[in-house]
């Protein structure tokens, strides 16, 4: 016996067959023991109330055993009774009688083909129907043969599985991202923390064998997240935009609503957004998943808050530095003119902000700014890079710089006001913090804590950088204020204090900039003596106006009303009242 295992052992070394694989095989086979991998349930998702914005419900797999098919003949039979009771149109393609006995076709031809997978999405209602109707259709097997007929619905079998689910259909869709049928994350939360939503798959061994019992194992869940998004800011948001690009005849837009204390994003509402639940319409049919993040625009007179505040930060210029706009400024082979073509004569810093004057900017940017120390700032305030926010699909355009192929003076002093860079939104939103937060730019967030085993680990707010001192920012707030009060009147809140500016900004059409076409954003924050909110808005080529103070200004008013009320922010004077008692 000695003498026999050292042989085995030895055979077993030097033998070709016996490598892992083989072994693995014939221990299977001798000993009805197979391994499985286990995925765990995948973590859900909520709103920073609680509230789910992405689970999981069991669905059903529904196929057929195409031997029995085969045997009974009975697919058309199949074909008819889950096209009359199923009527399922995933992604607007009805399954229809055609489509089953298409799909029967094609795996029939092919002899070696065993099963054929109909449906992957069937409710328990639906499976429940199907039970009964094959129960009732069993009465049409053949008693003499003992077989099925074609009257049957023999081979039809159906298997339980857990599938994503979206209760909210499509609300907060862009920041949530999906899964599809085969559990490919894609945008999203979905997608940036798809490690710890998935949790670790187990390995385990399951006999062959129906008489051994099988200890199951517990699998850990996949991390639950949730998020900064505010649901019924969310869905206020959401409907705000909706209603505005409907009345302005906007091709779409954008909303972001965050705490510029610490970077958490309230709302990140985009027009369209996807239906989760019917997530390959909207991916066929758009080309951004979420503009708020992955499309960059030229964005026009809010990006002169950046000018202005590097300028007043180096000391060139104050807010009562006078200015003569004489209504044009020549300068790098190109003539810069405001916006309604005429001059405005004497001005000053804060003036030529509330009345968003071009020829004003360029030519301080030039002169007073100068061109190192501009770049520097776009530097500082991270035009160069991606915010990295927690949502995966960002994209972002590195601004034109001196050197670069195609840059020349005239780049320099349109980028000044906002033309000739591109941004995101979500990047003109960090960038904004800093005004609103003395000088500390937040990077923005949309995960508030993971639970992870039971533990909750909460997210920390991230200072991504200082640009501007806290004088630079509590001046520029003032500036902006007195610029909401005149300028943009229209966006001016009956309950608070606020700060901001409009942006129009043309749009390059066939090579050249039109005349027509425009950009319209806001961006603003408040109330100014404890800002609590820091919005930013973009309705992209609207058709009621070209300009932002008629077509983003009233929505910056209804936004912040509402953001009062769901935010739970006193009004001015009632906060006044307050401290004057304390």
């Amino acid at each position: 016996m000695g003498g026999l295992i050292i042989f085995q052992v030895g055979r077993l070394q030097f033998s070709t067959s016996a490598d892992a694989n083989t072994l693995r095989t014939r221990i299977e086979k001798d000993y009805g023991e197979r391994s499985e991998v286990i995925q765990p349930v995948r973590g859900q998702i909520y709103d920073r109330w609680g509230n789910l914005l992405a689970g999981n419900r069991e669905m059903f797999e529904l196929g057929v055993d195409l031997n029995q098919v085969r045997l009974a003949q009975n697919q058309d039979t199949i074909a008819n009774v889950l096209a009359a009771t199923l009527q399922l149109k995933p992604y607007d393609k009805p399954h229809d009688i055609d489509y089953y006995t298409n799909a029967f076709n094609g795996a029939l031809a092919n002899e070696n083909s065993v099963y054929l997978m109909l449906e992957n999405q069937v409710s328990p209602e639906q499976i429940s129907q199907i039970e009964a109707l094959v129960k009732q259709y069993s009465k049409n097997y053949d008693s003499k043969s003992k077989t099925p007929g074609k009257d049957t619905l023999a081979g039809l079998t159906w298997s339980p599985k857990l599938m994503r689910f979206y209760p909210e259909g499509d609300l907060a869709g862009n920041v949530l991202g999906f899964v599809t049928e085969f559990n490919g994350p894609f945008y999203g939360v979905e997608e940036k923390y798809n490690d710890l939503l998935s949790g670790v798959p187990l390995t385990t061994t399951v006999s062959y064998d129906p008489n051994k019992i099988n200890n199951e194992q517990s699998i850990p869940h996949g991390a639950d997240l949730v998020l900064t998004i505010d649901r019924d800011v969310q869905l206020a948001m959401e409907q705000i935009l909706d209603q505005s690009v409907q009345d302005t005849g906007s091709e779409g837009g954008v909303i972001i609503v965050m705490d510029p204390r610490n970077g958490e994003i309230l709302a990140m509402a985009t027009n369209p957004r996807p239906n989760l639940n019917e997530f390959l319409t909207f991916v066929n049919n758009n080309k951004y998943f979420n503009p708020a993040i992955d499309k960059t625009y030229e964005p026009g007179s809010v990006f002169k808050l950046i000018t202005m505040g590097a300028a007043i930060d180096v000391g060139a210029v104050t807010p009562d530095t006078p200015y003569f706009d004489q209504g044009y400024y020549y300068n790098g082979g190109i003539t810069i003119r405001n916006w309604n073509g005429g001059a405005w004569y004497d001005q000053t810093m804060t003036t030529c902000m509330v009345h968003s004057l071009n020829v004003c900017l360029a030519e301080m940017a030039f002169e007073k700014l100068q061109q190192d120390r501009f770049y520097d700032y776009l530097n500082r305030f991270q035009f160069n890079r991606r915010t990295n926010i927690d949502l995966a699909g960002e994209s972002m355009q590195r601004p034109p710089l001196p050197g670069d192929n195609g840059w020349y003076l005239a780049t320099f002093l349109t980028q000044s006001f906002g033309q000739g860079i591109a941004v995101t939104p979500i990047q003109m939103t960090m960038a904004a913090s800093s005004l609103a937060n003395d000088g500390k730019m937040m990077a923005p967030r949309v995960v508030r804590s993971i639970i992870q085993d039971g533990i909750q680990y909460n997210t920390q707010e991230v200072v991504a950088g200082m640009p501007i001192k806290p004088e630079t920012a509590k001046t520029m707030t003032e500036m902006m204020a007195v610029s909401v009060e005149d300028e943009a009147s229209k966006a001016k809140s009956e309950h608070y204090r606020m700060a901001g500016k409009t942006g129009t900004a043309s749009v390059v059409i066939d090579g050249q900039y039109s005349d027509s076409v425009t950009n319209t954003s806001f961006l603003g924050w408040g109330p100014v003596d404890d800002p609590r909110m820091l919005v930013y808005i973009w309705l992209e080529k609207p058709e009621s106006s070209e300009w932002s103070s008629v077509v983003t200004a009233p929505v910056f008013k209804e936004v912040v009303e509402k953001l009062g009320v769901l935010l739970e922010i006193p009004p001015d004077d009632i906060r006044k009242q307050i401290l004057a008692q304390n």
